[in-house]
């Protein structure tokens, strides 16, 4: 939530004014009162259930077959000579064809269905590009074809997947798009990996060569003229001391042809460019875009911001994505969503990226400024449907995890915005570099691939703790693991309030364990692993005397509200 008191307050006096201007997307009966996330907030409104929930689809105890697939990477440059289609073949409770376990060939007894062959063809002419086939219940299986064949061009290739059960007597269908582009050696490119969730950019300084990036950074608020020598101080302050900050969602206002991206191009700070005030409007985002898109430092742009809370009617963030695909298909769209739940498959469809900004430190979880009670029907308190605590990142990003599965959609990258702020009557304190620390860690744990924290210019202490993490976990070796794979899950038995995953590369594991309490655990801290350690090689975030021991991460007491990295030596199957 990042308006101010403020202009929620002319949201609120206006909107009885302008309700029938406005194109609600719930269909409720009282669209003139004032609502955040489907909530009514202030007092004298009666609550009511804001509906737009995500819930699991019916089913009738059937099983489905759902069969799905992608490119690896979102886009493919004239320049590669390979490219890889992902197969999913799931079974599901929801989605796809009713799966039936047996196939005959008419003349012997019916076998097992335990795998599906397939063809993945171009749409235009049939030409096929993978032949191949998967078992049943497999999962980002990935099957590699030449590009050679292929014209490169500025719009997708529609793609299909048809598949059958071996004799042919089940079958089922899938389509995708592939996005094979001319080369942009004058401009940047960014690639989302549909597996692992991060992405790849390239343009000049990196030799023009992918190469991952994991976006660390602040939304950063530039008000300097249009002066050189300012944009490149702004920069410089920004990275300076040698931080790990990488990466910032510019809000230098709307002049397009501000100097300060000129500066970021020079000293290299990737920026996600800010469309927020004028996405609704298609003929001014096209505009900013044709201006902005030849910048080498460009990473992505940000359209929406909140359009759940806002209630945003539900057209205008796809069609800004769409626009700006056509105007720029070398880099992605991303939306920021504030709701835990409200109308989630509507809103998060305009986005190739989905950031959450769950801001918990120092708010009243219970009852609000407005004069209401904080509940599922009613109210705001500046975090939705929070208990006010660190654990409510890591619990909103499994929030988004379940919709999507639940509505059968591909995963999408999540990034993190962290709290960095207070004020508004809704934050009471800033979060302790420990909470700071600790949520950056925990969105790691469930698999955030990037971190823009609101907003910079702002506390000196939590930039200096931010720019610390940022410049262990921008670079080798933490990563290499972060963005080299999804993380899994670790139960720490008997601390519930102790969460821990594991990424795994080659000979070498990598565990992020958060104590997210405010009192110390004096007794002994087990973590168990998933595979045989032969050693801790660093602890390379936190500082604490985590020991191997028993095949176990092992440690005497664990201080509150502490975030550690350990990077192990394992054992590798031969």
């Amino acid at each position: 939530m990042k308006s101010s008191f403020f202009f929620r307050g002319l949201f609120t006096a206006l909107s009885i004014v302008f309700a029938s201007a406005q194109d609600d997307p719930d269909t409720g009966e009282h669209p003139d009162w004032p609502r955040w996330c489907g909530k009514v907030y202030q007092a004298g409104y009666p609550s009511f259930e804001p509906g737009g929930h995500t819930v699991a689809p019916p089913t009738n105890d059937s099983t489905f077959l759902h069969v799905q697939f992608k490119p690896r990477y979102s886009l493919y440059l004239s320049t590669e000579s390979k490219a890889s289609f992902v197969v999913n073949a799931a079974l599901s409770p929801w989605h796809g064809e009713e799966y039936v376990n047996s196939t005959s060939d008419g003349r012997s007894s019916a076998e097992p269905f335990t795998e599906l062959v397939f063809s993945i063809n171009l749409v235009d002419d049939d030409t096929p590009l993978v032949q191949n086939r998967i078992a049943i219940n497999t999962t980002g299986a990935e099957f590699e074809f030449e590009l050679a064949g292929l014209e490169p061009k500025l719009t997708s290739y529609e793609v299909v997947l048809f598949g059958a059960s071996v004799y042919g007597d089940h079958n089922y269908t899938a389509t995708s798009e592939l996005l094979y582009l001319p080369d942009n050696p004058e401009g940047s490119a960014t690639k989302i990996d549909n597996v692992k969730g991060g992405l790849l950019f390239k343009n000049a300084q990196t030799g023009h060569e992918f190469v991952p990036l994991l976006p660390y950074g602040y939304y950063g608020l530039y008000n300097g003229s249009n002066d050189t020598a300012a944009s490149d101080e702004f920069v410089r302050d920004y990275t300076s001391g040698g931080t790990g900050l990488n990466a910032i969602v510019s809000l230098a206002g709307f002049a397009d042809t501000n100097p300060v991206y000129d500066s970021m191009d020079q000293q290299g700070l990737h920026f996600m460019f800010d469309l927020r005030g004028s996405y609704k409007n298609l003929t001014e985002t096209e505009q900013r875009v044709n201006t902005i898109k030849h910048h080498t430092s460009l990473f992505a742009y940000w359209t929406a911001d909140e359009p759940d809370g806002w209630q945003v009617p539900f057209d205008k963030t796809p069609a800004a994505q769409s626009l700006i695909h056509a105007l720029d298909p070398y880099h992605p769209v991303a939306i920021t969503l504030n709701c835990q739940d409200y109308y989630f498959g509507a809103y998060a469809s305009g986005g190739d990226i989905l950031m959450e900004d769950v801001y918990p430190i120092g708010i009243n979880s219970t009852f609000s400024k407005w004069g209401t009670a904080c509940n599922a029907t009613l109210g705001d308190c500046g975090c939705d449907n929070c208990a006010g605590v660190v654990q409510d990142v890591s619990s909103r990003l499994d929030d988004l995890a379940t919709y999507e599965a639940r509505l059968g959609r591909w995963p999408l990258p999540k990034f993190h915005n962290p709290q960095v702020f207070h004020g508004e009557d809704y934050w009471f304190r800033d979060p302790t570099a420990a909470e700071a620390r600790a949520m950056n860690a925990l969105a790691f744990n469930r698999g955030a691939t990037g971190i823009f924290g609101w907003t910079w210019p702002g506390s000196r202490a939590l930039f200096e703790v931010h720019s610390r993490m940022a410049g262990v976990v921008t670079r080798a070796p933490v990563v290499d693991f972060l963005l080299g794979g999804k993380p899994g899950p670790l139960a720490v038995e008997g601390f519930e309030i102790v969460d821990a995953a594991c990424w795994i590369r080659g000979d070498r594991m990598m565990v992020s364990v958060v104590h997210g309490g405010y009192d110390d655990i004096q007794d002994s801290v087990s973590v168990p692993l998933p595979v045989s350690a032969t050693g801790v090689e660093s602890v390379v975030f936190g500082g604490l005397a985590w020991q191997l021991l028993g095949g176990q991460l092992v440690i005497d007491e664990l201080p509150a509200m502490s975030t550690s990295f350990i990077i192990l030596n394992i054992e590798v199957a031969t």
